[in-house]
């Protein structure tokens, strides 16, 4: 394809009557002509690139900035083509963003509606020799969704904005941890595509892991649908205009020559001829004793090259065989690889920028780098997101990470009616089949809380007799994955029970999502459930301190200063961040003391959640952490912050997510093996004074064997303290050691920490040595604080006198300053 992503320009057509009162608006529609464009890109990004607007990251800039989404936009080019051979010339968009209306030499060629598809027009009759002239022109989000909400009757759902009216990343909207900056723009790539006879127009592997490959083809024939203004999504129907899935020509006689269509993998190859008038085989290979394709943890990620040919025309990819399989037994939720039950140690992943064009392969590579560091092994793609680029699955297929895919519909009552019902089928059939054959995907899911919402929010009196989405999540998405993708589970919505008419969040049945517990109650309410699949909990922490600092230019810093606030989305957010301490830690008296020990709450909370339910499998067979990633600067359920930095949160996924873990569940040590191997060893147990003295000690054999755990009750000599404020349980299996303390932190006697340092230049940074003369209860470091670049191998531990650390810190901070409050901290500093 030849790519016109050159010379484009941008100007602004218009405003809904709604924006009148901007006076940024107002002033922009005087000043604003054409500007350079950055396609792929968005207005957005295009205007601050032209220092036309303040980042809209950076303090309440965002609210000056709601115009831009309430505004049409014209992105033009011009280009020169001239004449070839080819029989057909077609203009391929692979992502307008959103209401688009494509125009080229002034010829309407198509009006489009929907971010979530790509579309091809048949444009060579419109092509002039030399220069030509193309024109997106992008209406208002905001005046399409109150169009269609006007025909269509209101709908509840969780926020103002109502992007359910819209087919369109929902969180573009504004969520309780994302900005409300609507964009509009070409987002992925745009160009030219010439050529003759026919095309491989769809390609849709189906892999099984018995070395089975059924290669869907379908082929389009440049006599079908060569009119001007033809139009398809990839994969899918017509968006408007000629279905340029048509097989005859103007007499009804069949299209074109026989063709042949080749297919080999492995040394394997098949080859199907298509009769004049056939556009669709189907080629079966059968590769022997294929070698698998297994999630990180569980095997290689091995892969082969399918190779597909039509004529000069070939489309190649690496595929893995593998089986994926959902265990429903007992009311279970067990996502099964090639008859393996996988323990899920899941993020949930939201788009990693609210302008998805800056997110390259190598930041989600190092993304997914960060997740894999954490020993994560699943990412959910959260529904109100989008279905993500190619290079997100490649890095899946290739580093071992499995992918949960949310359709996107999330957190609203959907319409039903058309346009949204064909649209919604084009986009699942393009997007089912772009994805089909990729080994990291393992589940369709329908939804995000919208079954939930309309079972439990109150939407139902609400709707009265008007469409929520139903139709979709239980009839056509399960439709179009059975035909288009029956190698892997369908799922209609998280939470849900397993059937339409069971409460969706029952924790017995199917996956849960617990919010009660950041919303009302304590962390230890973790503790009162037995789930059988966790797909979302959290609990907030604001980002690193070089995050927040850059972010925000208050002078002073304070936890309600206004640029603090302004990044913080969740609803009372601030305070259920104070609430959320508990009896756990004590009160902050200055920021530094809320910034580090609201970090350690979320850290502490998390971790008490994930040993509660990994000490639970077989029963619980998953667990996915709300969130792993953010898409701008704020405080947040992440354990990756805006700016790519790892919080305590991350270090936390760590150690809770390694394949070994030992964790004290209800008076006994629950010995976590997700390893391959069998764990044997003596298991140590200590109850220690404070100064490290012991008091107690037994030793127990343990076996473990592999994908299991062990519960072994601790002795009552070990187990209960005499004195719980000044003493504390060790428990030591090999090189693996968990401190519990009998008391909440503010009520433990607690010496004031004490320790020496030493810092000694090494590779890339320094080693930081940290010999305690007390216990020092949740060391951490945060080196950020004085070089921006600056980062730590480690944190969040616990040491006894005498025992010593060495941490490793990155860039160039000052050494002296390295050691000092509030630097380096401590719950008992």
């Amino acid at each position: 394809m030849r790519t016109l992503h050159d010379g484009w320009t941008l100007s602004r057509v218009g405003s809904s009557g709604s924006e009148a009162g901007s006076e940024m608006g107002s002033q922009m529609g005087k000043e604003l002509s054409r500007v350079a464009a950055t396609v792929p890109g968005c207005v957005h990004t295009d205007l601050l690139a032209a220092g036309l607007i303040e980042d809209p990251y950076l303090d309440d800039n965002e609210t000056r900035l709601t115009w831009i989404g309430r505004s049409g936009w014209d992105y033009e080019t011009t280009f020169v083509w001239h004449a070839d051979d080819r029989d057909r010339t077609d203009l391929v968009c692979e992502g307008l963003d959103t209401v688009a209306t494509v125009v080229l030499n002034d010829v309407e060629v198509a009006v489009t509606a929907n971010q979530h598809r790509s579309y091809s027009f048949a444009v060579r009759d419109l092509l002039v020799e030399g220069k030509n002239t193309l024109r997106v022109r992008f209406a208002s989000p905001y005046e399409y969704i109150e169009a269609r909400r006007a025909e269509l009757g209101d709908r509840p759902g969780s926020y103002d904005d109502r992007y359910q009216f819209i087919r369109k990343m929902a969180c573009n909207f504004g969520w309780d941890w994302g900005p409300a900056v609507v964009t509009s723009g070409i987002w992925r790539p745009i160009g030219l595509r010439s050529w003759s006879g026919a095309r491989l127009a769809s390609v849709r592997p189906l892999v099984s892991g018995d070395g089975r490959v059924e290669v869907h083809v379908t082929i389009e024939r440049a006599s079908a649908g060569a009119a001007s203004g033809a139009t398809s999504g990839t994969g899918s129907g017509a968006a408007s205009g000629t279905d340029s899935s048509a097989t005859s020509g103007a007499d009804g006689r069949p299209d074109g020559p026989p063709l042949t269509v080749t297919a080999s993998v492995a040394g394997i190859e098949h080859e199907v001829r298509l009769a004049p008038g056939e556009n669709e085989a189907v080629l079966t290979l059968q590769v022997p004793d294929p070698e698998l394709w297994w999630p990180r943890g569980y095997g290689e990620q091995t892969r082969y090259e399918l190779v597909v040919g039509l004529g000069e025309e070939t489309w190649s990819r690496r595929i893995g065989f593998r089986d994926v399989h959902l265990d429903r037994t007992d009311e279970a939720f067990t996502l099964a690889v090639n008859g393996v039950p996988v323990f899920v140690r899941g993020v949930n992943w939201i788009p990693d920028d609210c302008f998805p064009a800056r997110v390259t392969r190598e930041r989600l590579a190092e993304r997914f780098g960060q997740a894999l560091a954490a020993n994560v092994n699943l990412l959910r793609v959260w529904g109100g997101g989008l279905y993500e680029s190619e290079d997100f699955y490649d890095l899946a297929d290739e580093l071992g990470l499995l992918v949960w895919q949310d359709f996107p519909f999330a957190c609203a009552a959907y319409p039903e009616e058309e346009p949204f019902a064909a649209e919604v089928e084009a986009e699942a059939r393009e997007n089912v089949t772009r994805l089909a054959w990729r080994p990291s995907l393992i589940l369709w899911c329908g939804n995000n809380e919208n079954i939930e919402g309309h079972a439990d929010w109150g939407w139902q009196e609400e709707l009265g007799e008007r469409t929520w989405g139903a139709s979709f999540y239980y009839d056509l998405l399960p439709s179009v994955v059975a035909e288009l993708d029956p190698t892997r589970p369908y799922w209609p919505g998280s939470p849900y029970s397993g059937r339409p008419d069971l409460p969706p969040k029952d924790p017995e049945r199917g996956t849960v999502h617990i919010w009660d517990v950041w919303n009302r109650e304590d962390y230890t309410r973790y503790a009162a459930y037995r789930p059988r699949f966790v797909a979302e909990f959290g609990f907030q922490g604001p980002p690193a301190y070089a995050t927040l600092r850059g972010a925000v230019s208050d002078d002073p810093l304070t936890p309600s200063s206004p640029g603090v606030l302004h990044h913080q989305k969740a609803a009372d957010g601030n305070a259920k961040l104070l609430r959320g301490l508990g009896s756990h830690l004590p009160r902050p008296e200055t920021f530094d003391d809320w910034h580090y020990l609201t970090q350690l709450n979320q850290a502490r909370a998390m971790a008490f959640g994930i040993e509660r339910f990994r000490a639970l499998a077989p029963y619980c067979m998953g667990t996915i952490v709300w969130q792993l990633n953010d898409c701008w600067p704020v405080t947040s359920w992440a354990a990756i912050d805006g700016q790519g930095r790892r919080k305590p949160l991350w270090y936390a996924l760590r150690r809770v997510y390694a394949d070994r873990l030992l964790t004290v569940q209800d008076g006994a040590v629950a010995v976590v093996n997700d390893s391959a191997e069998p764990w044997a060893g003596e298991l140590e147990l200590l109850r220690l004074g404070l100064t490290g003295e012991p008091l107690a000690k037994e030793t127990v054999r343990v076996e473990v064997a592999s994908r299991a755990v062990a519960r072994v009750p601790i002795p009552e000599g070990v187990a209960t303290p005499g004195n719980p404020a000044a003493e504390l349980l060790s428990a030591r299996l090999g090189e693996h050691r968990v401190i519990t303390f009998f008391a909440e932190d503010p009520e433990v006697d607690f010496p004031v920490a004490a320790y020496e340092t030493e810092v000694v230049p090494s590779g890339d940074g320094l080693d930081v040595t940290i010999t305690a003369r007390t216990v020092l209860r949740d060391l951490a470091l945060f080196p950020d604080r004085l070089d921006p670049a600056s980062s730590v191998d480690d944190m969040l531990l616990t040491l006894l006198p005498g025992e010593s650390v060495t941490l490793h810190v990155t860039g160039s901070p000052d050494p002296a300053a390295l050691v000092t409050h509030p630097v380096l901290r401590c719950v008992n500093d």
